[in-house]
């Protein structure tokens, strides 16, 4: 079998060629608001995006999409396709986790055939699907065999990763800030992962109206570096 170490850094690898340093995903609508202005507000955006956002919504839905393939549940990844784009308000917010997904997608079917997957984008392709990267990624997560645990783990990471880069530009940042904002979240990760292993299901796509509001008005931005 092959050693899923390699593959979980793989899939997770935040150089992957599908776009996501083009994605904010609201924190510049924060940094040119002053909200995000230094390394402790730096800090508290990644914790409260981490804690807030990604553990209801998107991680939730890496797990759920997880267990779905596990079954070879066709329908319920497009049910949860579905759910992810309705809870996903901000147009530019819904736009780059469809083309951060496609473009997972377009990688690793390259190495990974699966009748579940040709069948997740034979529902893409016909518009019943739009192709969620979190989806994406708990299918292949699933289809390589990696734990769960450690699949998640790594998904809050390279999201903490994204961020983290950004504010390190956006601030901007030192490198080093950078580093000790990584290393602070790496406890914090842990402990959401475990949350979201044990999620109740009601609490999937727990609103959070600020970030909503934010990816809104990153659209109407004076000057913007990046696409969300």
């Amino acid at each position: 079998m092959k050693n899923f170490i390699g593959s979980l850094l793989h899939l997770s690898d935040p150089t992957l060629p599908i776009g996501g340093y083009s994605h904010s995903n609201g924190l510049e609508t924060y940094v040119q608001q002053k909200l995000v202005k230094d390394t402790a507000t730096a800090a508290l955006f990644v914790r409260n995006m981490l804690t807030n956002n990604l553990q209801y919504n998107d991680a939730a839905f890496v797990r759920l999409a997880y267990e779905a393939t596990q079954n070879g549940d066709i329908t319920m990844l497009q049910q949860l396709d579905d759910e992810c784009a309705a809870l996903k308000t901000a147009r530019e917010i819904r736009q780059a986790s469809q083309k951060l997904g496609l473009r997972l997608i377009k990688i690793f079917k390259r190495q990974q055939a699966s009748e579940i997957i040709d069948a997740y984008e034979a529902a893409i392709v016909s518009k019943k699907s739009e192709g969620h990267y979190c989806i994406a990624f708990g299918i292949y997560a699933a289809l390589l065999n990696i734990p769960v645990h450690e699949a998640l783990y790594a998904f809050f990471y390279n999201a903490t990763v994204g961020m983290v880069t950004n504010a390190v530009k956006l601030v901007p940042l030192g490198q080093l800030d950078g580093q000790d904002i990584l290393c602070d979240m790496q406890p914090v990760i842990g402990t959401l992962v475990e949350n979201v292993l044990q999620l109740d299901r009601n609490l999937v796509g727990l609103c959070n109206i600020g970030l909503d509001v934010r990816c809104m008005q990153h659209e109407r931005l004076y000057s913007r570096l990046y696409m969300s």
